[in-house]
């Protein structure tokens, strides 16, 4: 059975632009990947399991900091290429991306090697315009972009902002 993950937009206003938070995964697969590689900050969630907690859970894990207060936005759900079903949701709010503190995860590396490393399930993280952010998305995730754009675009110049 596919696994099952839940994530956050977290996006914020400047001037007239909207910008939203994305994390890039840490360890040696990802090292050299960029276009295509970053993603919402998210992770799995267990069966019975609160997808909405979830989601926050991870949040904190991944960047090391609570969510902030707020409403969230429903984006649905996106399949990856791999067969992941991931449900994200959408929350303005600010963050500081040099106080990424996220959670580690071991690995034999290099391969065949016994040796055992510690990397960080999450390497770096920015803040990036749609176009931009677009591009270096995971492309099942680039839908909640397209979702979250359209629902501030109806909401109008009153969207909500830090």
């Amino acid at each position: 059975m596919p696994s099952r993950s839940a994530g956050i937009v977290l996006y914020r206003q400047r001037g007239e632009t909207i910008e939203v938070l994305l994390v890039h995964p840490g360890g040696p697969f990802w090292a050299r990947k960029d276009l295509g590689a970053w993603s919402i900050p998210k992770g799995e969630y267990a069966e019975g399991e609160d997808p909405q907690a979830a989601a926050r859970r991870e949040f904190e894990e991944e960047l090391g900091h609570g969510l902030p207060s707020g409403d969230l936005l429903s984006l649905g759900e996106v399949v990856q290429s791999g067969g992941k079903r991931v449900q994200g949701w959408a929350q303005a709010g600010d963050f500081e991306v040099t106080a990424l503190r996220s959670n580690l995860f071991e690995l034999e590396w290099p391969p065949h090697s016994g040796k055992r490393m510690q990397f960080p399930e999450v390497d770096r993280a920015a803040w990036l315009d749609p176009a931009r952010a677009a591009e270096k998305i995971i492309p099942a995730q680039k839908a909640f972009l397209d979702r979250l754009m359209a629902l501030l675009s109806e909401r109008g110049p009153a969207s909500p902002s830090p």
